[in-house]
């Protein structure tokens, strides 16, 4: 009998402990989610630290939960706004579950942010500077592919129109995404009737709208119930690869249409800064008529007997543009203390030369000479007239190139290198008798006097021009080839050059520039890089650098440069695509060219040159 009670007590405690062993698990599987779901709640959404263990296990409940609050106060208000929306997106989702399934949800742990520095405004200054990086990479990239379109298309853009016809479209992929995972569920008939009726409804009204003035009037309704269909899809489970496939579907006719929207815009670009604009074109035509309705073809310049004076101030103009050659002698003229000494000698093709010497007997500009010459019909003793056939004027080119400093890494940049064309070097030997010359392009405007050029000690310099340091030749190995050159000289700007056209002839650069182009166009080069290197490398070690005052240059490609720096440049060079005269010039700097426009010109009326 003892035996018997021994096992009968040792079977009752057994009993028991198993009994107190299964109570302290019920327990425990109460409690764990409950300390689980309150430290999440402190740790996802009241802070953007994590307690350390050490402290939570020492600490009381109520010290905690005044610690907690502590917190909130101090840190909550400096939550950068971008991880604020993350916090506030994560639990509007989990809410969401949670209600419609009446199932305990796994909440996502919002991604742990960086610790909080003494300065509050450090953390939200790291995303302001990471968002402005992005996007001067994105313009960088545009630049390299597409030029002085992207700065043009910056300034212009426009706010997105007909919006709620691309709203409706992204409902119809969403509705789309979800309709074959809800079709496969019994349960779910009615929906899935739903969901099917709203899509074909939407596809109907697309396909009688493309703008917000085509929808109907009840199409907020219809939205708001496709959003209502919608919403009770994403409350069940979907087949990822129904989703993923839709997405990458929208996402490849949206990159798709961006590539064709970008192409075609870059081209009427292009179209639109390669093309004589209609008004221009009408004054030209204009003034052909009329110079031969007139007697104007019998007609010569006055004063003409100042063209070959070595004593004045003779500047040269290659131009086949009649508004931008006036206003560059206008401007020139106007600020000259002395504008009896001015000659100026335009340079132009045959099929402008009529136009040009109409315009320029209709217009005075103060007491300064005007002579039009036509390139075709002048006579070289030096080349024969092969050499004359046509005429081309300064040449742009848009270069690309990797920085000294920066690692191979490291984004291209983008800069405007405007140089001579073949038709420049002829100057020595169409203007036979000067000694000296200033070679302006057809792009600037004077803004000062310009009779300290003529005092120039350019030593054994042969071309004043403006230098380019920001452009070294090294870092034109790629344009220059195989060429030897000097990589730490700048390039070199036209748009404002003093000539020294005695110096020229003596080391008869006009030959070494004809040699130099046929050994460069001997390798694999392109046309335009053998231009560029010859152009360039002619005039190696014997350019006189100008001081910056006199030009500034950028303004027809770079909208940032400042008020004050163009108030004292003495020349402004529109260097770049974004002509004045042209519609997609930068606005805000049209103005300087244009207060030198002949305003009162009956012609320019007429053809609205001046509206």
């Amino acid at each position: 009998m003892k035996g018997y009670h021994n096992n009968h007590n040792q079977g009752k405690r057994r009993w028991r402990c198993l009994v107190i062993g299964v109570l302290f698990l019920v327990l425990l599987s109460m409690l764990v989610p409950l300390v689980f779901l309150l430290g999440l709640y402190h740790n996802g959404f009241h802070s953007t630290g994590h307690l350390s263990d050490r402290q939570t296990s020492s600490a009381s409940a109520t010290d905690q939960s005044s610690h907690i609050k502590e917190l909130i106060n101090n840190f909550a208000p400096t939550l950068p706004k971008i991880h604020q929306d993350l916090v506030i997106n994560f639990t509007s989702g989990a809410e969401n579950k949670t209600a419609s399934s009446g199932t305990p949800v796994v909440i996502p742990v919002v991604p742990q942010l960086p610790p909080i520095r003494n300065d509050a405004a450090a953390a939200g200054t790291d995303e302001i500077t990471k968002h402005k990086r992005n996007a001067v990479e994105e313009s960088e990239k545009c630049e390299l592919r597409f030029g002085g379109y992207c700065h043009w298309r910056d300034e212009h853009r426009e706010n997105m129109k007909d919006f709620m016809v691309k709203k409706l479209k992204d409902q119809l992929f969403v509705a789309r995404a979800y309709y074959p995972s809800i079709a496969k569920l019994p349960s779910q008939e009615k929906l899935t009737h739903e969901l099917k009726q709203n899509i074909q409804e939407l596809e109907r009204i697309l396909s009688e709208s493309s703008t917000d003035a085509d929808l109907p009037p009840q199409i907020q309704k219809k939205l708001q119930k496709m959003e209502n269909v919608i919403s009770k899809a994403k409350t069940f489970p979907v087949d990822c690869n129904n989703v993923d496939k839709k997405l990458r579907q929208i996402l490849d006719l949206t990159e798709e249409e961006t590539n064709f929207h970008m192409k075609q815009s870059a081209f009427l670009y292009q179209l639109a800064v390669q093309t004589m604009p209609k008004g221009l074109h009408c004054l030209s035509m204009r003034l052909i008529v009329e110079y031969f309705k007139s007697s104007a073809h019998d007609k010569e310049f006055p004063l003409s007997e100042r063209y070959s004076d070595p004593s004045l101030q003779h500047y040269v103009v290659f131009s086949t543009n009649v508004l931008a050659a006036s206003v560059v002698i206008n401007s020139t003229a106007v600020h000259a203390r002395e504008s009896g000494n001015l000659v100026f000698h335009v340079l132009t093709d045959g099929l402008n030369y009529y136009a040009m010497k109409l315009w320029f007997l209709r217009n005075t500009y103060k007491e300064a000479a005007v002579q039009v010459l036509n390139i075709e019909n002048v006579t070289l003793k030096y080349y024969d007239k092969e050499v004359l056939k046509s005429m081309s004027l300064p040449v742009e080119y848009r270069v690309s190139f990797q920085t000294v400093n920066n690692p191979p890494a490291s984004h291209l940049r983008t800069e405007y290198v405007s140089v001579f064309s073949h038709t420049h070097y002829l100057l020595p030997y169409i203007f036979e008798k000067l000694k000296r010359v200033v070679v302006l392009d057809d792009d600037v405007v004077v803004q000062r006097d310009l009779f300290d050029l003529w005092n120039l000690n350019m030593g054994r310099k042969v071309n004043g021009a403006l230098q380019l340091c920001s452009v070294q030749l090294g870092q034109l190995r790629s344009y220059l080839g195989k060429s030897i050159f000097d990589k730490t000289s700048c390039a070199w700007m036209s748009g404002l050059n003093v000539i020294d056209l005695v110096r020229w002839r003596e080391l008869d650069l006009t030959k070494t520039y004809w040699k130099l182009g046929q050994e460069v166009s001997k390798g694999t080069e392109s046309a335009e890089s053998v231009a560029l290197s010859t152009s360039l490398l002619t005039f190696q070690d014997l350019v006189y650098p100008l001081d910056g005052a006199w030009a500034l240059s950028g303004l027809g490609h770079d909208y940032g440069i400042d008020v004050q720096a163009i108030k004292k440049a003495s020349v402004l060079h529109f260097n770049g695509q974004m002509k004045p005269w042209l519609e997609v010039g930068i606005p805000k700097y049209k103005h300087y060219w244009k207060r030198f426009l002949n305003r009162h010109d009956q012609l320019l009326v007429e053809c609205n040159v001046n509206p």
